[in-house]
């Protein structure tokens, strides 16, 4: 019992070691690689760079009062639309004392050389009917009364204006009244009732009351690295990715590129300007951010593989094609335009041939 106990252990023991010995074999030897292919396809390669920017109205508008004062009344709020010459606030005048203690002194002035004129008027009148004195005389004493009389008008005109910003004589006409200059949207009112405000002037760009602008002419404001403004041009097409309107593309037509650069986080940077194309259900707001797909060139419905599967020797360019099931021989091959991804393939490829793509290991 004994010597069958040893030997049955013994086998079990030559077994464990024999099938240890099996699996290390097995795991030692190189497991049979498949390469797997794909074929070229029809693909429209578009070659383009992109330029960062927003959408802003063509013509936007600051008004500016022409007075200084406080803000009496705003007649509109920011999505109005306006027309020209609607009337946008109200400013009413808080007069400069100095100016205003100047033109009261001016109308005293005026009026007291007013009767002073207005009685040597009427004496030398009375003596020019008497036959005394000539017509000349009497002509330079009329003049000084007549403008004696005009000065009071304008003194007392001077005052007014001063303390209203505006005269009788003027009517409706006033710089108290804030009007826009231009037909559109109001996008912006930065000044609420009571708030004060300066008059645009040669030292002083004034208070803005309100932005203005045309909302159905809209541009492209970006910029270009240095390194693709050579690659572009003036009328190229643009298709812009407005962030704030999902799924939908707009076109743009490029006007202008500033002849000179910005340098801006250590990279030079050259602004573009292009017009775009706006659709009837599509209502773009001033501001939003945008970017701009500039199509530098393209070809339509070519024959195309991924750039990916290129090889290079030299100069040249080659794929490995499968010339019987799992044998690859090199083919060199004329390439055209890229995208980065796809690229397309002018001669040494057939839509029916296989190229090597990859690798995938046979599973046991």
């Amino acid at each position: 019992m004994k010597t069958f106990l040893k030997i049955f252990f013994g086998v079990v023991i030559l077994a464990i070691f024999g099938g240890t010995i099996y699996f290390l074999y097995q795991k030692s030897q190189a497991k049979p690689v498949v390469y797997q292919t794909t074929t070229p396809f029809t693909e429209t390669i578009i070659k383009k760079t992109v330029a960062t920017g927003s959408v802003v109205p063509r013509r936007e508008i600051a008004i500016k009062p022409q007075v200084s004062g406080i803000i009496e009344q705003v007649y509109v709020e920011a999505g109005d639309m306006v027309k020209k010459g609607d009337l946008i606030a109200k400013v009413r005048i808080i007069p400069n004392m100095l100016s205003l203690n100047d033109a009261e002194n001016r109308v005293t002035r005026s009026k007291l050389q007013f009767k002073n004129a207005e009685q040597e008027y009427n004496r030398q009148k009375e003596l020019f009917d008497k036959d005394v004195i000539p017509l000349a005389e009497f002509q330079k004493t009329e003049l000084s009364y007549r403008e004696a009389v005009e000065e009071v008008k304008a003194a007392e005109n001077n005052l007014q204006l001063i303390k209203e910003g505006q005269t009788k004589e003027s009517g409706s006409a006033t710089n108290t009244l804030i009007r826009s200059t231009i037909e559109g949207m109001i996008l912006d009112v930065p000044v609420k009732e009571g708030n004060s405000v300066i008059e645009s002037n040669t030292f002083n760009d004034g208070t803005t009351i309100a932005n203005v602008a045309d909302m159905g002419e809209m541009i492209f404001e970006g910029k270009v690295d240095e390194t693709e403004v050579g690659k572009i041009k003036e009328g190229m097409e643009l298709i812009l990715s407005i962030g704030a309107v999902e799924n939908e593309k707009f076109t743009a037509k490029l006007e202008h590129i500033s002849p000179k650069g910005v340098e801006e986080n250590g990279a030079i940077q050259f602004e573009i300007k292009a017009a775009v194309a706006l659709k009837e259900n599509s209502f773009v707001r001033a501001g939003y951010s945008a970017n701009a797909d500039i199509v530098l060139d393209r070809a339509d419905s070519v024959m195309a593989i991924q750039e990916s599967l290129l090889k290079f020797e030299k100069d040249s360019a080659y794929v490995e094609i499968e010339t019987t099931p799992q044998v690859f021989e090199k083919r060199f091959i004329k390439t055209g335009l890229s995208d980065g991804i796809n690229i397309q393939v002018l001669s040494g490829l057939t839509k029916e041939d296989k190229i090597k793509s990859g690798t995938v290991e046979e599973k046991k």
